[in-house]
């Protein structure tokens, strides 16, 4: 009688990433297809192929230490009449809640086929002036703000929450972006001098 031994081999799983988004991407889409990526060249060459003023005005805004946020620090509070009533919280906590819900029901709706009637960064960036010093420094705090907090409820969540990490200069927290990857990315941004 022969003994054979048994051998067994590992297989080690490669997630493949599907490099196709939708037409009109939304900003977290993006984001989170370039931090996906394993290498800094696949880094580069999908922020190339997804280019959008609306994601360079986020990434300067974030990554350009002369853009100066003109709005506070941390949490934003909410305080929209609708949601008092039903929520109580932040404006950020709402957000992480909205996070949390789409991902129990599965529902991360994609780019264009989002039908929750919501607008996105790519319409919303031509107002970000207004948060920036040396953009609109006439305009009073409260009514900034309350600028800043209608946006954001009319924003998807994933994209809102975007929008709160770089008005405090944090993108690089949750998504695997660099000022070298986008710099290499987007050599057209000069990058100082802005407030």
């Amino acid at each position: 009688m022969t003994t054979q031994k048994k051998t067994t081999t590992k297989v080690t799983k490669v997630e493949v990433v599907n490099e196709n988004l939708p037409p009109n991407p939304f900003a977290f889409e993006v984001f989170n297809l370039v931090s996906k990526q394993r290498t800094n060249a696949k880094k580069v060459e999908l922020l190339k192929k997804y280019e959008h003023p609306s994601l360079k005005a986020l990434l300067i805004w974030n990554f350009d230490e002369t853009v100066i946020s003109m709005l506070p620090d941390g949490m934003v509070p909410y305080s929209g009449y609708q949601d008092q009533v039903s929520f109580k919280g932040s404006m950020s906590d709402k957000v992480s809640a909205e996070i949390r819900k789409m991902h129990e029901t599965g529902s991360i709706s994609l780019g264009a086929s989002d039908n929750q009637g919501r607008s996105t960064i790519r319409r919303e960036f031509k107002h970000f002036y207004h948060f920036l010093k040396g953009g609109n420094d006439g305009l009073n705090r409260i009514r900034r703000e309350s600028m800043f907090i209608n946006i954001l409820e009319g924003l998807h969540p994933l994209e809102s929450e975007i929008l709160c990490l770089v008005k405090d200069k944090k993108l690089q927290e949750r998504y695997k972006i660099t000022k070298e990857i986008v710099s290499e990315a987007y050599p057209d941004i000069t990058w100082g001098n802005r407030s």
